[in-house]
């Protein structure tokens, strides 16, 4: 990947990179107590065909650690001061899990901005015994450290078979979750945990790719099926075999995936 930018938006300093010289723009978003290296896996095999915006939220990776509570529209807003500071009016957006609720509050209020939308490992539609589940996670993170919820979370998020296969990954990842700081992380998973736009979803109106692992048990194939039902249009994949993590587990499979629905409309233009 290239060498990381940065730019800052009121308080906060964002740090960017931008990857490939393609057509279309896409801005990746990710998922709570991550950073944009986890769009790695994916931005290798797309940057041949878009220009990728990735980032660091506020409060992880080298983005400022900015105290106190944290608002969804602060990461919308925060996401597209950077796309409009590289240069991208409208744009293909994707987003992971936290980043997949930024990307439907962005749909639903900025609507202009947006080509085509992916919903990766993301949430709506909770049931109150889902809901109940997050909040414990949420009290649980409040009380421990970062370490403590990436050990309590790992299975959730990888296949065993994974973890197995793969320890250098597995020993990054820890590393890098340990590197978090447990009051940021605990402000971003609050958004995570009591946001909710199920009620608005048949208002978004761009073209939108949902997917999730078929043994994702937060973001689950009931939550993806739900998301589906209402946004008008809108295709759905239910990936077998993958848990939460799918960019991680499985960047090849999402990689094509959102080839093939993005390059729809590069196509459509060419």
């Amino acid at each position: 990947m290239t060498a990381a930018l940065s730019h800052t938006v009121g308080e906060t300093t964002l740090n960017y990179r931008i990857d490939g010289s393609g057509p279309e723009p896409l801005v990746c978003i990710h998922g709570v107590g991550s950073y944009l290296e986890a769009w790695s896996g994916l931005v290798e095999r797309l940057k041949d065909r878009f220009t990728i915006l990735s980032f660091d939220l506020r409060g992880h990776g080298r983005s400022s650690r900015i105290k106190g509570r944290y608002e969804i529209d602060d990461f919308v807003n925060e996401t597209l001061a950077l796309a409009d500071h590289v240069g991208f009016d409208a744009f293909n957006l994707a987003g992971f899990s936290l980043g997949g609720l930024i990307a439907q509050r962005l749909a639903l209020t900025h609507q202009r901005r947006l080509r085509r939308l992916v919903l990766l490992s993301t949430v709506a539609g909770r049931t109150p015994e889902e809901r109940e589940q997050v909040l414990g996670r949420l009290a649980a993170l409040r009380l421990g450290t970062p370490a403590a919820h990436h050990e309590a979370s790992l299975s959730r998020w990888l296949t065993e078979a994974f973890q197995r296969a793969n320890p250098e990954v597995i020993a990054r990842l820890r590393a890098r979750d340990a590197e978090n700081d447990r009051d940021c992380y605990a402000s971003a998973y609050r958004v995570l945990a009591e946001t909710d736009f199920g009620g608005f979803l048949d208002q978004i109106r761009c073209p939108t790719l949902i997917a999730t692992g078929a043994e994702d048990l937060g973001s689950s194939p009931r939550m993806a099926v739900y998301m589906h039902e209402r946004i008008p249009g809108s295709r759905l994949a239910i990936l077998a075999g993958l848990r939460h993590s799918i960019l991680i587990e499985a960047p090849d499979v999402v990689a094509t995936l959102m080839r093939d629905f993005l390059a729809e409309k590069v196509e459509a233009h060419g």
